[in-house]
């Protein structure tokens, strides 16, 4: 009666190995699907800071005289430099090449590296477009004459890289949405014993 009993006790268990490397394999999947949400957001917030320069701040500014105009973009390139808004803005590059690289071998993986290299992009816009521009403005000299210089370059490289940064965004989260789209597992067939023909007596142990 044993193998009988062993038999009606269903299915083998699994071994715990192949326990731990499912649990290990779904919190590395966490892990990666957080780091591509941060990637995300912080792409976003940076693209909306270009995006509020280039649809509000400049043109505002651009109505004022040369002496305001100077002043005030000054503040703005003393203020901007903090820890909220450096750590966006290079923890976007940081979390976006290393969502590009968790995302080896699975889906949306296209979506992810392009937008990681649209935000490389932006990224070196900023430090050899605008940054340059900036200092330059620090210096001193005729409020005029550095305007000149600075306001049509400045808001020609803000414009580009704030398209590049919305388009990082956007990309990130196709990854993130192709991502989500996990196929569904089917359920396991539990194995069914072979019924006798009928009519035909099944034969019993003692």
């Amino acid at each position: 009666m044993r193998p009988r009993a062993r038999a009606m006790s269903g299915a083998p268990r699994r071994p715990l190995t192949g326990r731990m490397t499912d649990i290990n394999g779904e919190r590395r999947a966490r892990a990666a699907g957080g780091v591509l949400v941060a990637a995300t957001v912080a792409a976003g917030l940076m693209a909306g800071a270009f995006y509020v320069f280039a649809c509000a701040v400049m043109p505002a500014l651009a109505r004022s005289g040369d002496r305001v105009y100077v002043d005030v973009m000054r503040d703005i390139n003393d203020v901007i430099q903090n820890p909220v808004f450096l750590l966006v803005f290079m923890g976007a590059l940081a979390l976006a090449a290393l969502a590009g690289w968790q995302s080896r071998g699975l889906p949306g993986r296209r979506w992810i590296w392009a937008g990681a290299a649209a935000y490389a992009l932006a990224f070196l816009v900023t430090v050899v477009g605008n940054v340059p521009l900036n200092d330059a403005l620090a210096r001193p000299g005729d409020p005029a004459a550095l305007r000149e210089r600075f306001e049509d370059p400045w808001v020609a490289w803000n414009v580009v890289r704030a398209v590049l940064s919305t388009l990082a965004t956007a990309c990130l989260a196709a990854g993130l949405t192709t991502r989500g789209r996990r196929p569904a597992r089917s359920a396991p067939r539990t194995p069914q014993r072979p019924t006798a023909p009928h009519g035909t007596p099944h034969p019993t142990g003692h």
